[in-house]
């Protein structure tokens, strides 16, 4: 890459790209939007680093705005670090902390980091894993509720009230004590997993067994929040309140910042019990409060609008290929998955590799996810005409994979 504005990019050799990528969510306003870029100028004039022993006036504000923003109606608390995984940790430290429990629940498909304790969670690809264990004990997983590919025999017409009650009568009576667990975590969508949405009634279900059995709820919105599906937080879609909010990625428009959003009477822990030298950093909290006003005021109804033109134009190219199985999603976080047919549903995990290529080679930069999906992230910022050109590319390379 050389440079690149909104959702296009250039490389050294002069070459443009559509980017449907937006640096892996990241990205949220587009390259190098005016209002985020004054903002990092201004704060690095006046100084770029103080460390967290300091307050200054930007840390304070967007800790305030994120608390606004927050999911549940107890006020909120705020702490800032730098990445998703390490917004995962303090997530997880918090959760043992404040509840005196040691246990956790996962899911098969998540991706929560890669740091000794998140990637005790993730469970996305097995390279991810192997050769690091053993790691953090007290994690077990459990199905993702997926209707696409369910795995377990239903017991309730929703397929996400299924997997809550595998939890309730399997997971709770042979695994894991209920008074020992601290809590359950969970993507509302799943991102590298394959951009899974869960089934309608999985979170209302598993809210309610996290309240029956005192557990918190944490909700990973890494790659999912911060207006990227039309809300703030993905899980809004569903009108549930989590216990704590993990958050990164996008909230910066591509400077490093992640951090917790957790209920008052939850975030309980004394001071040292945790921290970071980075987190809150003045520039890192400038480019947020910019992206969260743009988000605010434009970008998510945007991400709303451009997402259903994303869906029916995806459903259209599913229409003229039996490659693509389903295809799902929530805002500007859609993804299309690719089967050898469909009836068996297997993935077509070489076609999708050959589909990615051939998409660089034709100018668009998009990403994978899961075996054999393709994700449709772009910045929120994108107009019409150029999603309809990047997706049109994309049936191309499609069709040029499948050997049309």
């Amino acid at each position: 890459m050389d440079h690149g504005l909104g959702s296009e990019v250039w490389d050294v050799d002069g070459n443009r790209f559509v980017d449907l990528a937006a640096g892996i969510a990241v990205c949220t306003t587009g390259h190098s939007h005016p209002k985020v870029v004054a903002a990092i100028r201004e704060q690095a004039e006046r100084f770029i680093h103080i460390s967290s022993d300091y307050y200054h006036a930007g840390w304070v504000e967007l800790s305030e705005k994120l608390a606004s923003i927050a999911p549940f109606a107890e006020p909120a608390q705020v702490f800032l670090c730098n990445s998703g995984t390490e917004a995962v940790e303090a997530a997880v430290k918090l959760a043992r902390h404040h509840s005196g429990r040691q246990q956790f629940i996962g899911f098969h498909g998540s991706f929560h980091g890669r740091t000794m304790g998140a990637l005790s969670f993730t469970s996305s690809k097995a390279i991810q894993r192997r050769g690091f264990s053993p790691l953090m004990p007290g994690v077990t997983h459990v199905p993702f509720p997926n209707p696409y590919r369910p795995v377990l025999k239903a017991t309730n017409e929703d397929y996400g009230e299924t997997v809550v009650d595998y939890i309730e009568q399997v997971v709770f009576k042979s695994v894991v004590p209920p008074d020992d667990c601290a809590a359950i975590l969970v993507e509302p969508i799943q991102g590298e997993g394959g951009y899974v949405v869960a089934a309608d009634g999985f979170f209302r279900a598993l809210r309610k067994l996290c309240d029956r059995h005192g557990i918190l709820l944490i909700v990973d919105e890494v790659q999912s929040g911060i207006g990227r599906t039309g809300k703030w937080w993905a899980i809004e879609h569903w009108g549930v309140e989590p216990d704590i909010v993990c958050f990164a990625k996008g909230v910066a428009s591509g400077l490093p910042l992640g951090g917790i959003l957790a209920r008052a009477g939850v975030m309980d822990w004394p001071e040292g019990a945790h921290g970071n030298t980075f987190g809150g950093n003045p520039v890192a909290c400038s480019a947020a409060l910019a992206t969260l006003e743009l988000v605010e005021t434009e970008l998510m109804a945007n991400a709303a609008a451009m997402g259903e033109f994303a869906l029916d134009a995806l459903a259209e190219i599913q229409s003229r290929h039996r490659s693509v199985g389903e295809v799902r999603g929530k805002g500007l976080m859609v993804g299309a998955e690719l089967v050898l047919d469909h009836g068996s549903k297997r993935p077509d995990h070489e076609l999708r590799e050959r589909m990615l290529q051939e998409a660089f080679n034709r100018g668009l930069l998009v990403l994978g996810a899961g075996e054999s999906a393709v994700r449709v992230v772009p910045a929120l910022s994108i107009d019409q005409r150029l999603l309809d050109e990047g997706l049109q590319i994309l049936e191309a390379s499609l069709s040029a994979a499948e050997g049309r």
